[in-house]
């Protein structure tokens, strides 16, 4: 699996936690650095989307789109039942991102929300969380 970036997007729509992964084995590669308001824009976009898919379900209330693949890129979204989503960017030929993101959301429940000073909603300043992170991407680091 190759993963480009993580995203963490409240149940409002607002980006808590961003992180890109380098590449090194294809040098050139990996995710365009954006600046901060250009990710706030995409984390709030994708939470629209997200609404309208689950809206869309021909079989009543869905859970929104799991999914979204681009021309070089696949986009897997990890929804919780507090509504914050966990967004995987990876390669298309990937097949562990839904694993990642569980092992991710484990991650984000043992470190974020198990700390008393953690505010729900506001963004993810862990560094404990950022360990653990840094851990489960490191076999492409």
């Amino acid at each position: 699996m190759v993963a480009y970036g993580l995203w963490v997007i409240n149940k409002a729509g607002g980006l808590v936690y961003q992180k890109n992964f380098p590449v090194p084995t294809i040098p050139d590669r990996g995710l365009a650095p954006l600046t901060s308001n250009e990710y706030l824009v995409l984390a709030g976009t994708l939470h629209g989307i997200h609404a309208i898919t689950s809206r869309l379900s021909p079989t009543g209330s869905g859970s929104g789109a799991q999914v979204i693949e681009g021309e070089t890129f696949k986009m897997t979204i990890h929804l919780t039942s507090t509504g914050t989503k966990f967004v995987l960017l990876t390669s298309l030929n990937d097949g562990t991102a839904e694993i990642m993101l569980q092992r991710v959301y484990e991650a984000y429940a043992d470190t974020v929300m198990k700390n008393p000073f953690h505010t729900l909603e506001m963004p993810i300043r862990s560094e404990l969380f950022d360990v653990r992170i840094n851990a489960l991407f490191s076999n492409q680091l």
